[in-house]
């Protein structure tokens, strides 16, 4: 069985302009919604012109997707060890210029799957607010800078991006820049 599948590897150097005024947006929120009884404010996302471009990697099959996570399972564990710091640093307000994203894994109802970044607007208990800050190109019913709210224990990687056009974090996304899924395997699902 394939399985289109798409792994996002690094941050997109994208427009950081919004799609809406914000009075119009929040006007629509105001008419859909009704009265808010709390508004999260959007962070402006900041990222340097010379900032790493994302780069996909793609598998097809379920085994080279199965290889992939078993290759970046021990990253995935050392990004989730060092996010709470991450974190920590996050809501005590970072410093002007940089901007904390996080990698979660989006699944759609046909079972594609999509690894994207999410540029944090808030974290209130053990939920994420952002905006998925990645084209969306592989699962269906998402799209870039849609709202997207989500557990912590979702958190596959974080980075937070400087004005220089440095990172701190991103250890899934360094190592897929070197990664090359296996060219044939033997498909365990048959």
């Amino acid at each position: 069985m394939s399985l289109p599948i798409i792994t996002r590897k690094r941050l997109p150097g994208m427009s950081m302009s919004s799609p809406l005024p914000r009075l119009a947006s929040l006007a629509l929120a105001w008419a859909v919604l009704g009265a808010p009884t709390a508004v999260v404010a959007q962070r402006p996302v900041e990222l340097a012109p010379n900032a790493p471009q994302d780069r996909p990697v793609t598998t097809i099959d379920r085994c080279q997707y199965d290889a992939l996570h078993r290759a970046i399972a021990p990253l995935v564990a050392q990004a989730r060890s060092t996010y709470p710091d991450a974190k920590r640093r996050f809501k005590a307000g970072l410093p002007s210029g940089q901007t904390f994203f996080v990698t979660v894994e989006l699944l759609d109802s046909l079972g594609r799957r999509e690894q994207v970044f999410v540029a944090v607007d808030s974290i209130v208990g053990d939920t994420i607010a952002g905006r998925i800050w990645s084209p969306v190109q592989v699962v269906r019913g998402y799209r870039y800078r849609q709202p997207y709210s989500f557990p912590e224990s979702d958190v596959r990687d974080w980075l937070i991006s400087r004005p220089d056009g440095s990172e701190e974090g991103n250890v899934v996304g360094k190592f897929l820049d070197t990664y090359q899924p296996p060219a044939t395997c033997a498909d365990s699902t048959g």
